[in-house]
């Protein structure tokens, strides 16, 4: 597998880059244990115009200064105070887009993520749903911040890649609060895959 490089992060389309990470592997190593899973779900935020996206209307805090970083690096933030939701920064200095990964496929580390989640057997709950998917691979806010070229931390391609015909757009999940955006089909997935969380309503 090879680690993405920042060009791929660092374009300007962030629907295209989230198309573009489906059937990419995000990888942790903490404490030498390695986990991996291979991404079925992203949704795509676009920044100062998106009502979804916690940077609409050039809104900067504490919290999401990160998705003005260049991008290349993580995004977590505390979702109800109980989920800890990992997003990749992409574009340019000072633009604010981010990818929420939903979802993913265990690859590596099937037994460690069953520990960190509580489970006792591997089913489609393990990585199902973003907040899964950042418990099952070890992922917290206290990454938010760090680099995707990191040693422990990073998202890699290998020569897998889902067809067009198997990559389905729909609007996002939970943001009914954005209006009109709401509707966006800024949701890209992978067309059966069991791992992939709740259709939108």
């Amino acid at each position: 597998m090879k680690r993405l490089s920042l060009g791929f992060y660092q374009r300007s389309n962030v629907l295209q880059i989230a198309k573009d990470l489906l059937g990419k592997v995000v990888v942790t190593k903490w404490d030498g244990i390695i986990t991996s899973a291979r991404i079925v779900e992203t949704e795509a935020y676009a920044g100062v115009m998106d009502r979804a996206s916690h940077a609409y209307g050039a809104r900067r805090t504490n919290r999401n200064d990160i998705m003005y970083a260049h991008g290349g690096v993580a995004y977590v933030y505390l979702c109800y105070g109980i989920h800890h939701l990992f997003n990749v920064v992409t574009n340019a200095d000072g633009i604010p887009h981010a990818i929420l990964i939903r979802a993913g496929e265990p690859m590596q580390g099937i037994k460690e993520m069953l520990k960190r989640t509580g489970k006792k057997e591997l089913d489609n709950t393990l990585t199902r749903g973003p907040g899964n998917f950042s418990k099952a691979l070890g992922i917290y806010t206290q990454h938010s911040g760090s680099s995707l070229l990191n040693k422990n931390l990073f998202i890699a391609e290998d020569d897998f890649n889902y067809t067009k015909k198997e990559i389905i757009a729909s609007p996002r999940i939970g943001v009914d609060y954005a209006g009109q955006d709401a509707l966006l089909p800024y949701r890209f997935f992978v067309k059966g895959n069991p791992f992939v969380s709740g259709k939108p309503r």
